[in-house]
């Protein structure tokens, strides 16, 4: 037990500071691109509540495959951490290049999704006729923006790799920065500018057309390419790349490169998707049981998100320390950092949970004034506080995993505690109960659904952690694979 709490003392004394140096810049760029939804929504429900819903319906369908895209090309990040570790830098770029192509096919097929997809999809969802119409033009225009979004995530996955994350938080606000005032053009034309700005405007301004949900898109899909164009220039000049020299000679499609990036990337895309794909049912189930518990589950659930950053970036830093020191051929100190990384999820975790329980009644309030949302939002607030450890170790568990390349059985263990735990637990006791012993929770009981599919994730990815690491550190060489 001595032996064991002196190498941790001593890798935290190690690992502490490389890993907040990672975490810190990745959650601030997480936060700036959830502004860009934040600011979306605002803007448009300032407008008409016709251009809000239909916002907010096509985030719902173009969000999961932006994130599935993201997933898939965070494969790249252990690939080049540990080529980093290793020293051979040389092997870098052609593997860039070929998340670079992979991201192109990705963001191709996302967008031909979003012109031709949305429509049947708004049949079946019996989406009304006008809120339909402006969002399919919303989506349409988003569109042109997923390629980009796509080369951004590349390449962004590559420079977290390099051990540089402060590139990703600068460039997302820089597209911030451009979000706001395309989407205040855009969104409101000639009249909102005259409104903010005064009539002495030229009449050609003042005649600009508002957009509304059009415009939200148009101004989406121009920060999306800003933020690509922009990391694209900075990994082109900035001298942190300069051996890689990424932007010279370029590679032409791989297939067993590009096979080693599917290998490891495509199970997480799917584990996000599923995630995602995990919340949005809940929502269609819980609107059956009103306005009131809608907006209660919508307000705690976009709280707690935002505090889920942390963790969140904790985990996508793991990553790059554990590939990093495995890449040095040191697989009993990638050990260490991977189990250190969740000692400090733990923490980070009882941190989350302290803030909540100290702030949850007045960010509450700041959601909504209406005293029945409030109160039925503070007792799910309550329940979150209850699965910030279940949810932060999974996050890093999975972290971790990921700097082993080894992503397919997280996948599967997705899969498994989301929907058969998660998903279907929490339904079970919302609509049924326990017989004899428990009446039908309602929201309570899909959010009693999260908290045991987290844990059980958490369980399941703790285990895996467990051999994996195990087996490496004692120098089986197909441990990185098995599954």
């Amino acid at each position: 037990m001595f032996t064991l709490f002196s190498r941790l003392l001593a890798t935290s004394r190690r690992e502490t500071r490389p890993l907040l140096v990672l975490a810190l810049p990745i959650c601030g760029a997480q936060l700036a691109q959830a502004g860009m939804s934040v600011a979306d929504v605002m803007m448009t429900g300032r407008l008409s509540a016709t251009d809000l819903a239909a916002v907010s319906v096509g985030s719902s369908l173009w969000m999961p495959l932006m994130l599935f895209m993201t997933g898939t090309l965070m494969g790249l990040t252990p690939i080049v951490a540990q080529l980093l570790g290793g020293q051979r830098t040389a092997e870098i770029r052609p593997n860039v290049h070929q998340a670079l192509w992979v991201a192109l096919v990705l963001g191709a097929m996302a967008a031909l999704l979003l012109w031709f997809a949305v429509q049947p999809i708004f049949r079946l969802m019996d989406v009304p006729e006008e809120v339909a119409s402006r969002s399919a033009a919303y989506l349409s225009a988003v569109a042109f923006g997923m390629p980009g979004a796509a080369l951004f995530q590349a390449l962004r996955a590559f420079s977290d790799g390099m051990n540089h994350t402060r590139p990703s938080l600068w460039i997302s606000l820089i597209g911030l920065g451009v979000n706001i005032p395309s989407n205040y053009v855009l969104i409101y034309g000639g009249d909102g500018l005259t409104a903010l700005l005064g009539e002495w405007l030229p009449a050609w301004i003042q005649a600009l057309p508002a957009l509304g949900a059009l415009g939200c898109g148009i101004a989406t899909a121009l920060s999306l390419w800003t933020m690509s164009l922009a990391m694209a220039l900075y990994t082109r000049r900035a001298p942190a790349y300069r051996e890689v020299s990424l932007w010279h000679s370029p590679s032409p499609p791989r297939w067993r490169l590009i096979g080693e990036l599917l290998h490891v990337g495509l199970p997480i895309g799917v584990a996000i998707f599923v995630e995602v794909t995990l919340f949005t049912l809940i929502a269609l189930f819980i609107a059956s049981l009103g306005e009131v518990t809608v907006a209660a589950h919508q307000v705690a659930l976009n709280y707690t998100s935002i505090l889920f950053m942390l963790p969140l970036a904790l985990s996508m830093a793991l990553t790059v320390r554990v590939g990093n020191t495995l890449g040095q051929q040191r697989p009993v100190y990638a050990r260490q950092v991977a189990w250190f990384g969740i000692v400090v999820s733990v923490a980070v975790a009882l941190f989350n949970s302290a803030l909540l329980w100290l702030t949850a009644k007045p960010v509450i309030g700041l959601y909504t004034h209406d005293l029945e949302v409030q109160r039925l939002a503070l007792s799910l607030v309550l329940l979150a506080m209850i699965y910030q450890v279940s949810d932060s170790l999974q996050v890093n568990l999975a972290g971790a995993l990921r700097g082993y390349k080894d992503t397919r059985i997280i996948m599967v263990i997705t899969l498994a505690s989301y929907w058969l735990v998660g998903l279907a637990g929490g339904h079970w006791l919302g609509t049924r109960g326990v017989t004899g012993l428990i009446e039908p929770m309602g929201v309570h009981g899909y959010w009693v659904g999260l908290i045991a599919g987290l844990t059980a994730a958490a369980l399941l990815l703790g285990m895996r952690l467990q051999r994996i690491s195990r087996r490496v550190a004692e120098g089986e060489q197909h441990g990185l694979e098995t599954n």
